[in-house]
């Protein structure tokens, strides 16, 4: 059976996506080859993106941030969009993703459950005054809110948990789901990756340029890039 024919035969099809849905939109994603953490740096990605380095080490996770995580020039490609169209026309219930850029809700959705946080929320540590990324972007060195707190990203950082409201959200739709298509991700990052233990649904798809873990598990397995998929699908 095609994707085709289990998105036509489904009453509650759910996304789930990783980095891989947004590398199409010119954001690299994190573990592939050439992705961002096989590359050189003198303190590797994962220690900059820490709950710990943030708070010591400031300045430096901001240069490395605002260069490497800021893709504010990136647009929603083919998979954002068809995602978006399928909400409205009532084929998807909603989209679960592992990424920060915001570019589902660029393209149009409504449902979504960004368990990573969001690059366009950010907040004073001090007031809870909120600051958009064109402001975090646009300031110098460290940023600092009116009142003279630190402004910290609404992201999950290596360390800290996720979001108890936006998990039980994600549960909630997954438990509900009876098609979940799960896309661009290597399934290797937990918890995130535990979200697919609560699936009870009658099909697992998993798009992906390349094998995984959970492979033998799904019911159909398509190779390639999600955009590309996803874009030649027609309902």
């Amino acid at each position: 059976m095609t994707l085709k024919e289990m998105l036509q035969q489904s009453r509650r099809a759910l996304f789930f996506g990783g980095a891989g849905v947004s590398t199409e939109s010119g954001i690299p994603d994190f573990r592939s080859q050439d992705g961002l953490y096989s590359q050189k740096y003198d303190v590797p990605p994962e220690t900059i993106l820490s709950r710990e380095y943030f708070y010591r080490h400031t300045g430096e996770f901001y240069r490395f941030y605002r260069e490497k995580m800021l893709a504010l020039w990136a647009k929603p490609n083919a998979a954002h969009k068809k995602l978006a169209a399928w909400e409205q026309a009532g084929i998807l219930q909603g989209v679960i993703t592992q990424n920060i850029d915001g570019l589902h809700q660029a393209a149009g959705s409504k449902t979504v459950f960004e368990l990573h946080g969001s690059v366009h929320r950010n907040y004073c540590l001090k007031c809870g005054r909120r600051y958009s990324a064109e402001q975090i972007l646009e300031q110098e060195g460290v940023p600092h809110c009116t009142c003279g707190g630190l402004i910290k990203p609404d992201v999950v950082l290596y360390g800290e948990p996720l979001d108890e409201e936006t998990v039980g959200g994600a549960v909630a739709a997954i438990r509900r789901a009876d098609l979940l298509i799960v896309a661009g991700t290597s399934l290797t990052v937990y918890p995130a990756a535990g979200f697919l233990s609560y699936f009870r649904g009658e099909r697992l798809v998993l798009i992906n340029r390349d094998e995984t873990a959970f492979d033998a598990q799904c019911d159909l397995v398509i190779r390639g890039k999600v955009g590309e998929v996803l874009g030649d699908i027609d309902l």
